[in-house]
């Protein structure tokens, strides 16, 4: 069964609406956003102004961690305090994880609590052992048992819940019959779900989360699938967990919580950010308001599916394009360009593209705009510096020029060149022309079309090759949300049997809505980029709408990097703070990452405490966990190999394991 009404086109998914005290989750109403207390629970005066200062900003759900009985009942106080304060409006979200008794507390004060069903009432040590038929129902009952209090209070006080299970908490029963996978996400929440309507109750919200935007993405789409199975319609809240902090955790957000917003599914949102729960609301914010805009009816006839099987990443199959150093398609990575605003800014920017600085982040493609055959003349006096500087260079052509304008610099260039051409309507004779001079030269064609134009121009395509085109889109289409439109351009390809790649451009043009901001640019690039990726779709990619050549390439390389596409630095996995973390998890992360932000391919998770953190780091080469208060526990995968270490001999330790494990390198000195 589809998990949306379109892939091309955000209809937003019908579910019921959930009140979580004055605010109304799912039906018709906007995306909420909220957030999340760092402050101690049983600070009670801390955690009140904390939350004032999320509602402050645009927090419509406050969630504070309950991780004992005496934290549960301090939300009390809390709650009461807030109310006196004039913000009794704001929900109050109790964070559950292993005390049923804690969650038996909480209930009576707050307004809805969130339970974890990969550890409330059950256990991960990652044990080994095989579950028959009859153990596993026996563990059902026990869950059922052991479940069934929190539910039948939740009803008779009209209070809401969240069952949000994590991809690093499933339970060794769990993961032992459906492994460390979204299924297992899926049926963990479910298990509790069925229990919950065994009682009549209804008011739930459920949440997928991973630290990996596409485990999350496909988590979310399952659950939807299986949900609607069963005639479930209840509202989803989207986050990628310990997504980290900087630009990277606001590029995983947007890529996992903007991908599932298009597609019309979520309800209510958290951007997760190791940084002051404060800094989220912007972020949340402006991801909700782009993917708002985008919701429109449903299509009068059924659209048909697309080939991507939404439930299992595969990447797309293209077929090989050799452009120099950077060859693409087929098996390679996904091809950075960088647009110069012309031929006059190439001088400065080709001096900052080529600084050691950007040897890990190099620009494979540089992309030049030409507007008349002046143009070109210019581009052809100068054009060693731009081939010299990049693998292959693009001249994006203005619709009056002709191959014999360009034939000429593509004689004097010494590498692969690429001719991008806006096709629209039937222009099959131009576009004959154009394939023409690239295969006499032996150069490369890129069409930029619409979906439909691409239909028009198939024929044509196939007899320019395979081997010498291009295939992107730097518009928008009446309907359909930029995703869509390439998701279309694929199934079009895929249709004429053409694997060419496709290029991935983010320009004015594409952009759902929002200022010029730098924020606003990560998150359409976030939005369009990474969900593609996250499909498998893409074989380069472009940030046109930033003027500062090295950021564009940087930005690129850091949504390649969130959507697990490409590796070109170090990776950190961190946790957002909150009450149960034991050492400062903002100041840590920064001063870790400091001393191996220079380790290529190394990923290092930051967890502040047992929660989530071994499971959540099970792909990280290695952990730095809070296990105690001033004590860290150090991991190798999701390996505990030493305990209890003084926290200021542990950044020490780290390193040290990570030479034993043959994983460091020396930093390259300063200015080198």
């Amino acid at each position: 069964m589809p998990y949306c009404a379109s892939r091309f086109r955000t209809v937003r998914r019908p579910t019921r609406e959930v009140a979580v005290g004055s605010v109304r989750v799912g039906g018709s109403n906007p995306v909420r956003i909220q957030s999340m207390t760092t402050s101690d629970t049983q600070d009670v005066a801390a955690t009140v102004r904390q939350s004032i200062a999320l509602a402050e900003v645009g927090c419509e759900i406050v969630r504070v961690t309950a991780p004992n009985v005496q934290a549960a009942r301090c939300l009390r106080d809390i709650r009461a305090a807030l109310t006196s304060a004039g913000w009794g409006s704001v929900p109050i979200v109790a964070d559950i994880h292993f005390l049923p008794q804690a969650a038996m507390e909480a209930v009576e004060h707050v307004e809805k609590v969130r339970v974890n069903p990969g550890n409330y009432a059950d256990k991960k040590r990652f044990a080994v052992r095989d579950y028959s038929d009859a153990d596993y129902e026996r563990e059902l009952q026990r869950l059922y048992e052991a479940f069934t209090p929190l539910v039948v209070r939740s009803r008779e006080l009209g209070r809401a819940m969240r069952i949000g299970t994590n991809h690093g908490s499933l339970s060794d029963r769990i993961m032992n019959r459906y492994g460390d996978t979204p299924l297992g996400m899926v049926e963990s929440a479910l298990e509790f779900l069925r229990i919950a309507e065994s009682h009549g109750y209804k008011d739930i919200i459920l949440s997928m989360k991973s630290s990996n935007p596409k485990v999350m993405i496909e988590a979310y789409r399952l659950l939807v699938e299986r949900m609607d199975r069963e005639d479930m319609h209840y509202p989803l809240h989207l986050g990628v967990t310990e997504a980290g902090d900087g630009e990277d955790g606001r590029i995983k957000g947007s890529i996992g919580i903007g991908s599932l917003l298009m597609d019309g599914l979520g309800d209510t949102i958290r951007v997760s950010l190791t940084e002051d729960s404060v800094y989220e609301i912007p972020v949340a914010r402006a991801i909700a308001d782009k993917a708002m805009s985008l919701w429109g009816p449903a299509p009068a006839v059924a659209e048909p599916p697309d080939s991507v099987d939404p439930y299992r990443f595969e990447r797309r199959q293209a077929a090989p394009l050799e452009l120099g150093a950077a060859p693409c398609g087929a098996d390679q990575p996904p091809r950075v360009v960088v647009r110069l605003s012309g031929a006059e800014q190439a001088a400065g920017a080709l001096r900052e593209l080529a600084s050691p600085r950007m040897k890990d982040t190099p620009a494979e493609g540089i992309l030049v705009p030409v507007s008349s055959p002046s143009d070109l003349r210019a581009l052809s006096a100068g054009i060693a510096g731009l081939d010299t500087a990049a693998s292959f260079l693009v001249l994006e052509l203005a619709p009056g020029l002709t191959p014999a304008d360009a034939e000429p610099l593509l004689a004097s260039s010494r590498g692969p060149v690429v001719l991008l051409r806006r096709f629209a309507g039937d222009e099959s004779a131009a576009l004959t022309e154009w394939a023409g001079l690239a295969r006499r030269t032996g150069q490369f064609l890129a069409v930029d079309a619409t979906p439909s134009d691409f239909g028009r121009l198939a024929a044509v395509l196939a007899e320019a090759g395979a081997g010498r085109v291009i295939a992107t889109f730097s518009g928008r289409t009446d309907g359909d949300h930029p995703v869509g439109a390439y998701r279309r351009i694929a199934e079009v390809l895929r249709g004429a049997g053409l694997p060419a790649p496709i290029w991935i451009r983010n320009t004015h043009a594409s952009a759902v809505r929002g200022d010029n901001s730098f924020l606003s640019k990560l998150i359409e690039a976030s939005f369009l980029t990474g969900s593609l990726l996250c499909d498998g779709i893409g074989d380069l990619v472009s940030i046109e709408t930033e003027s500062d050549p090295s950021r564009s390439v940087r930005l690129s390389y850091n949504v390649l990097q969130g959507a697990g596409a490409r590796i070109s630095k170090a990776e950190f996995v961190a946790c957002p703070s909150c009450g149960r973390t034991l050492f400062d998890l903002q100041t840590t992360t920064q001063r870790i990452r400091a001393q191996t932000a220079h380790l290529k391919g190394v990923k290092i998770a930051i967890m502040g405490c047992i929660v989530n953190g071994p499971g959540e780091m099970a792909d990280a080469d290695f952990g730095y966990v809070g296990g105690a208060p001033g004590k860290i526990n150090l991991y190798v995968g999701k390996q505990c190999v030493q305990y209890n270490i003084p926290q200021a001999d542990a950044d020490a330790r780290l390193i040290a394991l990570i030479k034993e494990h043959r994983k460091w390198t020396e930093p390259e000195p300063a200015g080198v």
